[in-house]
C-alpha cells in the first residue's frame, strides 16, 4: 500500500522557517537546497547570511526572495535577531567555516540543518558532538544520495536477505574537476576553499564522507581496518585528488573505495555494487531509477521505480509516474521531508528518530573513518579503526 507523504502543507499548521548561513547563489549548494527545500512546499526560506560579498548577499536574498530585513552580513547578527523565529538553521559554508555557526546554533536551541562533512576534523567533530549533548541540542546532515528512492529500496533488498550473505562491496564516486580543461584550453578552477587541504584532504571531505555514509546506510557495517593510497595528478599540484582504499568489515566482508576528481569523462560517476552469495545488486546515480540484480543462476533482472518495487513505487517518491525520471533535487527534496519531520519530532517531543537521518554521530565516525584513511595512505601501511 502506497504511502502519503511525510509532510502534506495542507495538514500542517505553518511551513517550517529556515534560515541560510551561506548558500548564496554563486556557490555550489545553494541554489540545489533551495530548490530542495521548496519542492514540496513544507520550508519558507525566511532569512538568510548568504555572502561575505554585499552584493552577492543581496543578489541572493533577492532571488530567494528573502526580506531586505531579513538579510545579515554576519551569521552572529543572524542568530541574534532570528533564533526565536526560525524553526532551524542551515549552514551551507565551506566546510572549515562550519564550526562557529554550529556552536552558536546549537548554544541558543536553534536546530541545525548541516551540510556535509559536519567540521573539517575529528577534534572539531569532538566538540560539536559534546555541544550538542550539552544543548540536547538537534544537528541534521544532508547526506542527500540516500534520498534516492532506489537507494532506499536497495536497503530493503539488503535486509530482507534478497542478495544473501554479504561478501564484498564496491562505492566509486569519480570525479574530473581538477584535471579538466574549458574550451580554451585553460584549467578549470574549482573554488579556493577545495584546494586547502587539511589534516583530512579535501576530497576526503567532499566525496569520502558520501561513500562512508551511503555504505552505512545499506550496511550498518562497522569498518575494522583501511588501507589506502592517494595521490595529486591534476592541475593543482600538492592537492590530493586521487583516493583508492580497501576497507576490512565484520565477517569478512571487503570494500573498495575509489573516489577523486582527476577522472576524465566522470562528471559524478557515483556507483555502488554489492556482491552477494545469492545475488549481486548495483545503483549508478547517472540511471537513478534502475537498480541492476544478478542472481546466481545467471539471471539478470534490470528493474526501474515502475516494476518490483516496493519503497520506491510509494507516492511519496512519486511525483509523477515512471518513465519520467526524478533526479538530484528529488533525492534532496526527499531527504528535507524526512529532516522535517524529525525537526518537528523534536520541537513536540524532545526528541527525534529516524531511518533516513543522520546526525554528529554518524559524521563523526565518518570523519574518524576518513582521517585513518589518509593516514593509511600517508605511512603506506594498514591501520585499525575504532569508531565507538
Amino acid at each position: 500500500m502506497n504511502e502519503p507523504l511525510i509532510l502534506n502543507p495542507a495538514e500542517t499548521a505553518r511551513k517550517l522557517k529556515i534560515g541560510f548561513i551561506g548558500g548564496g547563489i554563486n556557490s555550489a549548494v545553494g541554489r540545489a537546497h533551495f530548490c530542495a527545500t521548496q519542492l514540496d512546499g513544507t520550508y519558507d526560506l525566511a532569512a538568510g547570511c548568504f555572502s561575505r560579498n554585499p552584493k552577492t548577499n543581496q543578489d541572493s536574498a533577492a532571488y530567494y526572495g528573502v526580506a531586505a530585513d531579513r538579510v545579515y552580513t554576519h551569521a552572529d547578527e543572524l542568530l541574534a535577531a532570528e533564533a526565536q523565529r526560525l524553526d532551524a538553521l542551515v549552514i551551507l559554508t565551506p566546510t572549515s567555516d562550519h564550526l562557529q555557526p554550529l556552536l552558536a546554533a546549537l548554544k541558543v536551541g536553534l536546530p541545525v540543518i548541516c551540510e556535509k562533512a559536519m567540521v573539517a576534523d575529528t577534534k572539531d567533530a569532538a566538540i560539536v558532538s559534546q555541544a550538542e549533548q550539552q544543548s540536547n541540542g538537534f544537528l541534521a546532515m544532508t547526506y542527500n544520495y540516500t534520498g534516492y528512492p532506489c537507494v532506499r529500496e536497495l536497503r530493503q533488498w539488503i535486509e530482507s536477505g534478497r542478495l544473501g550473505r554479504l561478501r564484498h562491496l564496491s562505492a566509486d564516486m569519480p570525479q574530473e574537476g581538477f584535471l579538466r580543461r574549458d574550451r580554451h584550453g585553460n584549467p578549470m578552477q574549482p573554488q579556493a576553499w577545495r584546494l586547502r587541504d587539511g589534516d583530512i584532504p579535501t576530497v576526503y571531505l567532499d566525496l569520502g564522507t558520501h561513500l562512508h555514509q551511503i555504505v552505512h546506510y545499506l550496511t550498518r557495517l562497522q569498518p575494522l581496518s583501511v588501507g589506502a593510497f592517494h595521490a595529486s595528478y591534476g592541475h593543482f599540484p600538492g592537492v590530493v585528488d586521487y583516493v583508492n582504499a580497501s576497507v576490512e568489515y565484520p565477517d569478512g566482508v571487503h570494500g573498495s573505495f575509489t573516489f577523486g576528481k582527476s577522472m576524465l569523462g566522470q562528471r559524478n560517476g557515483l556507483r555502488i555494487r554489492l556482491y552477494g552469495e545469492q545475488a549481486s545488486a548495483e545503483w549508478a546515480q547517472a540511471a537513478p531509477e534502475i537498480l541492476k540484480l544478478c542472481h546466481n543462476d545467471g539471471r539478470i533482472e534490470i528493474i526501474d521505480r515502475g516494476g518490483d518495487m516496493n519503497i520506491a513505487s510509494q507516492i511519496r517518491y512519486t511525483r509523477f509516474k515512471s518513465g519520467h525520471p526524478a533526479g538530484y533535487i528529488e533525492a534532496f527534496a526527499n531527504l528535507y521531508q524526512d529532516i522535517g519531520q524529525c525537526i518537528l519530532d523534536y520541537r513536540t517531543q524532545g526528541d527525534w528518530r529516524s531511518d533516513e537521518v543522520f546526525g554528529s554521530v554518524l559524521a563523526g565516525q565518518g570523519l574518524r573513518f576518513l582521517q585513518t584513511m589518509s593516514d593509511a595512505a600517508v605511512s603506506g601501511q594498514r591501520l585499525p579503526l575504532s569508531l565507538d
